[in-house]
This record gives structure tokens, sequence and C-alpha cells, in this order.
């Protein structure tokens, strides 16, 4: 292929993680600048049949943005804000656009580009909606896919095409599933296509946001308070977060020391937010409800502005940064962060969660650090395999807790997508039906199977 393609061993090594713990070191690595190099890379990889993996910022759980076959497409480079109208509420940006860079670009005319992924100073748009990033305020705002208007798409025969939403409100013409071909990408994991351009809706961004970090002394406490939290007609949580015990130690330490609810098993944090500037977020209804289920009232904290809002997000994100650096001490000797993004019905999480806690025990595995986005039904379970033995019997356990959750009318994965390391868990959810027609879409838009190999199917 062409002398565009690095085959340095550095420039190979410097690209051959992400944050699933996987290492795979590619045939070579391109970086282009332009979507017209993007077409020009793709064309002779199709006429070479060399595979070729697109990837972001590479803070993937999953191994999808790394790859041993092939080329590894970086489109880094890639990261220009090409256009961000405030009447019309849009932006139009490359792949490589940090997310937490295209939020700041919004704010600035007073808008809201609503998907938060955690690591969005890390992860990229493309990174974004080829995963379908979600983050806590998903509870309010949804994933990433219905803030999707149009995508720029080079297909494995290196032709560029456009798709947009058609806004209509009613359609019956063939199947569903091909009525918005922007949905065939959004979420396709690289498998589909390269996503060069993006526009995005953005939302007015509220004038006033308070969060609160809610103790408990009871897990079960803390769950059911984000069940009444969901429910209330008087409240309106843009996200609840749940912190077990584990977890809450390591936000805490993070926070700034060891005092802060020393006694509590649990911790829900939540964010409420008012359209106007000076209008006050029910702050009164929240700690009523919190009092309700026997919350430690008095070690409730409240960060109100900007500043105490990103406290409490770097409180939040010091969660799977620990982890990722656990994991990584482990890779050494074989073993690796294992992380989990099942959900179930919200109703259901505290039973679920009991249940996998029990997997683990009866396995003799440590018991995970558990957290997340407990208002969407949807935890993370946090496993660290010190060895590859571990991480074998670590991964019978995520499997047994996989099939219960599907018992409970559950998903195997809801927000980092299935990448490598989830692959085999999909037959576990999917019927046979279900798989074919991915398999028949994979084959007409990628009929020589050029891209993202490994990943999804």
């Amino acid at each position: 292929m062409s002398s565009d393609i690095s085959r340095d061993d550095a420039v190979r090594a410097s690209v051959s993680m992400d944050a699933s713990g996987l290492c795979m070191v590619p045939e070579g690595v391109a970086r282009p600048a332009s979507a017209d190099e993007v077409v020009e890379l793709v064309r002779q990889a199709a006429a070479e049949r060399t595979p070729i993996t697109a990837a972001g910022g590479q803070t993937s759980t999953t191994g999808a943005s790394i790859s041993d076959r092939g080329v590894l497409l970086s489109l880094r480079a890639m990261d220009k804000i090409l256009d961000l109208d405030p009447a019309a509420r849009t932006a139009r940006v490359q792949p490589g656009v940090l997310v937490g860079d295209l939020k700041r670009a919004a704010a600035e005319h007073g808008l809201l580009f609503a998907p938060d992924p955690t690591s969005e100073e890390e992860s990229t748009v493309g990174g974004a909606v080829a995963c379908n990033a979600s983050g806590a305020r998903s509870l309010r705002y949804g994933a990433t896919r219905p803030h999707v208007l149009g995508l720029t798409v080079v297909t494995a025969s290196g032709e560029t095409v456009q798709v947009r939403r058609s806004g209509l409100e009613k359609n019956t013409v063939g199947y569903a599933m091909a009525h918005e071909p922007v949905d065939w990408f959004v979420g396709s994991e690289g498998t589909l296509g390269v996503i060069v351009e993006a526009e995005l809706a953005l939302l007015p961004a509220p004038g006033r946001v308070i969060g609160l970090g809610v103790p408990f002394a009871s897990e079960r406490d803390a769950l059911a308070f984000v069940v009444a939290a969901r429910e209330s007609a008087a409240l309106g949580a843009r996200c609840l977060e749940f912190f077990d015990e584990r977890a809450f130690e390591i936000a805490r330490r993070a926070h700034g020391g060891d005092g802060w609810a020393a006694g509590a098993r649990a911790l829900v944090y939540t964010e409420d937010a008012a359209a106007d500037a000076d209008a006050e977020p029910p702050l009164d209804a929240w700690l009523e409800l919190a009092e309700r289920h026997r919350a430690l009232d008095a070690d409730v904290l409240v960060f109100d502005g900007e500043g105490p809002l990103r406290e409490a997000r770097r409180m939040r994100h010091a969660v799977p940064a620990t982890m990722n650096e656990r994991g990584s001490a482990c890779r050494a000797a074989g073993g690796r962060k294992v992380s989990t993004d099942w959900a179930v019905p919200y109703r259901l999480l505290a039973d679920a969660i009991e249940e996998a806690r029990g997997v683990a025990d009866r396995a003799g595995v440590e018991q995970a650090v558990c957290y997340g986005h407990a208002g969407n039904g949807h935890p993370h379970q946090n496993f660290v395999a010190r060895d590859a033995d571990e991480l074998r019997r670590i991964e019978g356990v995520v499997e047994q807790t996989l099939r219960h959750v599907l018992t409970l009318g559950g998903t195997v994965a809801a927000e980092h997508g299935i990448g490598k390391i989830k692959r085999r868990w999909l037959p576990l959810q999917m019927t046979p039906a279900q798989l074919g027609v991915m398999r028949a879409v994979k084959r007409e838009l990628d009929p020589d199977g050029i891209f993202a190999p490994g990943n999804v199917l």
C-alpha cells in the first residue's frame, strides 16, 4: 500500500492499546488529514484486500479501536469543527474532534452537545458515533444516536456517501430497518464504513444545574432512592449515578480525603437542571426524597456552579481511571481490567447486582467495583484479573451474570458496544435470524470484509 502508511515499530506500538486491556499491534498505521486521503487509503485497501480499522481517541473498553490485522486508520488529525450554527442548533465536525472540545464550542453559544461519555476529554466524536456512546446524562438526553442528523461516510468501495435523517413523522415504505441509513452507521463500530464528517444536533444549554452527592448506609436504600427519583413527577434528574462501597472509596479519595460520609455503603450522584439561570432547581424536594430513603442527610453534598460540577465530574471519572490503572499493572502477568456494561429494567437493578455478586462469590472471585448509570438500570462491574488464570475465571463469572441478566429482560451490552471482547456473548442475546440480518448488511456494505475485522461479527 501507499508510502503514507507507517511500518515503524514505535508508531505501530503507539496505537496498539486502548482501554480494553488488550494489546494488538497493527501491520501499519495511516494518519489521514482529510476525507480525500481517507478515500485514497480505502480504495487501496479494497484493491489489495487489506483490512482497515478506523480509530479515534482509542478509549474503547472492548478492543474495537485496535487491530493486529492490516492498517490502523487513526482519524485524530481530522479534528476541525467545520461549522457551528447557533440559529439552527447544529454542528458539522470532522471525526477526530474531541467530545469535550465540541461541548466547549457549543457552550460559547449557550448550547449543549448532549452525549457525555466520561472520557470526553480523550474520546472523539467519530468514536462516539461509531459506538453510539452515552454517559451519565443519557438518562435525560439519550445516547449519541438521536443527536446525529447526518453523516459523510467512505464505503468499502472508496465511494463517499452522505446520509441524512429524513425528518419524517410517518413512513411505511419498505422495512423499518432501511428507513434511516444514518442508523446503519451509528453504533456499527467501524464495520460498515469510515465516518469522515458528522452533522450533529445541539440543545439549548440549561441556565442552571445543581449536583447532589447523596450517601447511604445501605446499598438497597440507595437503589430504591434511584427508582423513586426516576419515577417522581416533581423531579427531573439528568443523571442518577450509583457508586457501591468500593467505588465510593475511590470517588471519596478523589474528592479530597476519607472524611466524607465515612460510614456510607453507597452513593448516588444526581443532577437537576433549570432552563433559567435565575430559577431554583427543586433542592428541597431532592433532600426530602433522600431523607425518606434513609440517606445520610448530614453528609449530602451540593455541587452548585461550574467549578463544583467539574469537580463532581472529576470525582466520577476517578473510578474508571483508577480501575484502568489497576488493570494495566497486571498486563505483564496476562491479566487486565474486565469491564461489564450490561443493563436490566431499572426496577430490577438491585436484584441483578445482588445475583452478580453471588456469582462472583461462588466462583471465589474478588468482588468487582460496581458503579454507573443506575437510572437506566445500567451499572459497570470492573474486575481486575491479576493473571491469565484469574482472567479466565472472571470471564466465566461475567458470562454467568449475563445469562441471568437476559432472564430479567436485560442486555449484555448497553453502552460500550461489542468490539472484540464481547463478540462471544452476542449469540446469548440475539437469535440466528437477527445475526443473519446483521451479516447480510455487512456483506452488502463491505462485501470483502475489509472494515474492522473482529469487531461485532
